[in-house]
């Protein structure tokens, strides 16, 4: 039986990365170019006239910006989109806006030797157009004004004091994560405990994503610093290209920011996050796994589930993809399955009990 070709639309003011992606996506089997495009005014002919599965879209186009366009188009004919973005703050900056509009994912334009830089990024473009086609597509959603005033009120809070500064919240995610990852860290209130991330991306876009979340949350979100304590209030993303583990220093909890080999084909990896939490946190650590392909933190949500620790994971119907949950919730890693709106309010409810039991004792 033949299955039919997932069909792409790409569009970008460059004639060279036009052709060059177009050769890339055309070179395998299961994918094929139905047309390009220069702007997105030309491309939105094109996608009434080839209905298209994915487009891969530019970040800076002239007579539109290609993040104007994914507003209108998200908003007016919704489709599966992978943005194509300059490694530079602006382009991050853009990217990250992309996700929030409703992007699927993102693919850096490689810095040097662009021709022999994209040919060398095939299977990370085939694999992202792949993904975009199975992904589900959610409405977007109003994001809050920086200092997230807005979630402030419906946000769910500790009973005070805290049970324990002993407690962390370990997270891992992958495609779909970065709006996955706002939606828990946004209503949480500026006692939670110490919060550890695992997100897919590439170096140069985390440190933007730990600024965007810093403006819009009440806890303090950076890039995890190698031999940093981990405290309480605070969030912690692990860098691009670099592992993030926990460890202990006598009472406190350390982070490690390491270049080990990937894990998974991953660096971050969230294994090695969850990992380092089941041998360190055992059973004070409360571990979630969110939305992402592939099976990337199952296996370490289950050693922290076997080590004493709550788990989590998001429920498919809010998950952009099912992948990473999927494989964690069939292996008997999972205590709770939630929907993503839920994920802070059920985290929360978790250490509230656990107060109300030590105050039982």
């Amino acid at each position: 039986m033949n299955v039919p070709k997932i069909r792409v639309l790409c569009v970008d003011d460059s004639a060279l990365i036009r052709s060059l992606m177009t050769e890339i996506i055309n070179s395998q089997p299961d994918m094929v170019v139905v047309a390009t495009a220069s702007d997105p005014l030309v491309a939105r002919d094109l996608v009434k006239l080839h209905n298209p599965d994915v487009m891969t879209l530019d970040v800076e186009m002239p007579r539109m910006d290609g993040l104007e366009f994914l507003e209108k188009l998200m908003r007016l004919r919704p489709m599966p989109v992978v943005m194509v973005s300059s490694l530079t703050e602006r382009g991050s900056e853009a990217a990250l806006r992309a996700l929030e509009l409703g992007a699927i994912d993102f693919v850096t334009k490689p810095r040097l030797g662009i021709r022999d830089g994209l040919l060398s990024y095939t299977d990370l473009i085939a694999g992202k157009i792949r993904i975009a086609a199975t992904a589900r597509l959610l409405p977007a959603k109003r994001v809050a004004t920086p200092g997230g005033m807005e979630a402030a009120a419906e946000a769910p809070h500790l009973h005070s004091p805290l049970l324990s500064t002993e407690k962390l919240i370990i997270i891992g995610a992958s495609t779909g994560g970065t709006e996955a990852i706002r939606e828990v860290l946004q209503p949480l209130p500026p006692d939670s405990p110490g919060i550890m991330i695992a997100q897919h991306m590439p170096a140069g876009f985390t440190n933007s994503f730990a600024q965007r979340l810093n403006s819009l949350c009440r806890i303090a979100v950076s890039e995890a610093i190698h031999g940093e304590r981990i405290l309480p209030g605070h969030a912690y993303i692990a860098p691009g290209g670099f592992h993030l583990s926990l460890t202990r220093s006598g009472a406190n909890y350390v982070a490690q920011v390491h270049q080990e080999p990937p894990v998974n084909r991953h660096r971050p990896s969230v294994d090695v996050l969850f990992d380092s939490a089941a041998i360190h946190a055992g059973k004070n650590a409360i571990g979630v796994i969110l939305t992402g392909m592939g099976r990337d933190g199952a296996e370490g949500l289950l050693r922290m589930r076997q080590a004493g620790a709550h788990t989590l994971a998001q429920d498919e119907a809010s998950c952009v993809v099912f992948g990473m949950p999927r494989e964690a919730i069939a292996i008997g890693a999972v205590c709770e399955v939630a929907p993503l709106q839920e994920m802070s309010q059920r985290v929360m409810t978790y250490l509230r009990s656990l107060g109300a039991r030590s105050n039982r004792v």
